[in-house]
Order: structure tokens, then sequence, then C-alpha cells
């Protein structure tokens, strides 16, 4: 009975709404820096573009988003997703509710295939979409092959993002998720675009889904270093 009181559609709003609150609260009282500075004005021509994160690194990225930017997450539609999803409407983001998987039958069961259309959709529509690059539940930190599909198919460029905050707690979870306390110092930090011409094939592919990977791992890397601790 508690298990499934704990799936509750009204805990799981509260949850949520609980969430966005904290990180509100965390994006307040943390100084937070951007680099490379300008970077969002020098990408505004390039818009919508598709915002790669990893699982577990996360939370504060709709921080990292200007205000007057449209954009949709991609969001699982598990219960921890749910709480996710609540949490991202009252940060002001749009949602799409799938995830990718490691082969079809995780790909049919979680979504994956009408989160992709929906998501090419929205890109034509001019939103910005927000997606983990990583693939629930891991490898952490190893790029599935969903995001550059996505830019191939869609004619828009993957923009790696992280987030990292002075203060956090690390959990014992698969993809080692870092949760953003407050009054501290935070960083954002953007990566190159990566564009992913339409005629790719699959060698290709794979070469754009390694730099995606090493994109990720980069700005990971720098945003940590930017509050002054190692990443993780």
């Amino acid at each position: 009975m508690i298990k499934r009181l704990g799936r509750h559609p009204w805990v799981l709003s509260g949850i949520g709404s609980l969430l966005a609150a904290y990180l509100k609260l965390v994006y307040a009282t943390n100084r937070f820096v951007i680099e490379p500075e300008g970077v969002h004005a020098r990408n505004e021509e390039d818009l919508p573009v598709i915002v790669a994160m990893w699982h577990g690194q996360h939370f504060m990225v709709p921080f990292a988003k200007p205000a007057h930017w449209p954009a949709k997450v991609m969001i699982s539609r598990s219960a921890d997703g749910e709480v996710n999803a609540v949490a991202a409407r009252k940060l002001g983001l749009g949602l799409i509710r799938a995830s990718g998987g490691r082969n079809a039958r995780q790909i049919r069961k979680r979504g994956g295939m009408r989160g992709f259309i929906e998501a090419v959709r929205a890109l034509k529509d001019g939103y910005s979409i927000a997606m983990t690059a990583d693939v629930p539940k891991g490898p952490a930190r190893k790029s599935g092959v969903g995001i550059v599909q996505l830019a191939k198919h869609s004619g828009r460029p993957v923009l790696p993002v992280a987030v990292a905050t002075s203060r956090s707690i690390e959990l014992d979870s698969w993809d080692k998720a870092s949760v953003n306390l407050p009054f501290g110092r935070g960083s954002i930090a953007v990566g190159a675009l990566i564009r992913v011409p339409a005629d790719a094939d699959d060698d290709a592919l794979e070469s754009y889904r390694l730099q995606v990977e090493e994109g990720l791992n980069a700005v990971t890397k720098r945003a940590y270093e930017l509050v002054g601790r190692p990443d993780g």
C-alpha cells in the first residue's frame, strides 16, 4: 500500500513541485558564471538546438537556458520521470514524455519512436529540445545514438551543456547523480555545436556519437573546474 501511495499522481505532483522550488533556491543562492562568455548570444542564429546533458547532472540545466528560448525537455514516462516532468513544467519547459533504449524492445516500451517524431516536429516549430545523451539504466556518460539520429533527421545542431555547483551530494545510483546544494558557487559550461549531416551513414553517426560523448565529458569537467572541485 505504501508503495502504491508513493506512485499516486498527487504524491508525485507534490514531490515535483517541491523539487522545482528547491532548484530555484539552489540557483538563487549560488553565484553562477557561464563559459564561454557571451555564448548564448553567439548561438542565437543557430536556434533551435538540441541541448545534450548527462543523466545525474541534469537537475540545474533548465537554468542554463535564456528565458526567451522556447524549449521542451524529453523525460521518461516512469514514476521518477513524472516527478521530473512536474518540476520541468514549473520551471517553464514544455514536455515530451519518452526515453530511448539500447534495443528495439526498450525503445517501443519507453515510447522512444513516438518521442523522436514529436521532438523532430518541435524542433521544426522552433523549440529547442533538451535531452540526456546517455540511456537509462546505463552505462552512465556513454552517449546513445538517438541524439545524433535526432540531429541528422531534424537538421538541428547538438549543444553540449553541463552545470555544476561547489556544494553537492553524490548519490550511489547508476548515473552517479549529483544533488546540487545552495549557498555556494555555480557554473554553466557550454560546448561547441555539433552538426550531423542528413546523409550521415552508420559509420559517420558513430563518429558524431563519440563527438557528443567527448563534448559532454569536456564541458562537465570544465563546469566542475570552474567551481574549484573535481568532477563528481
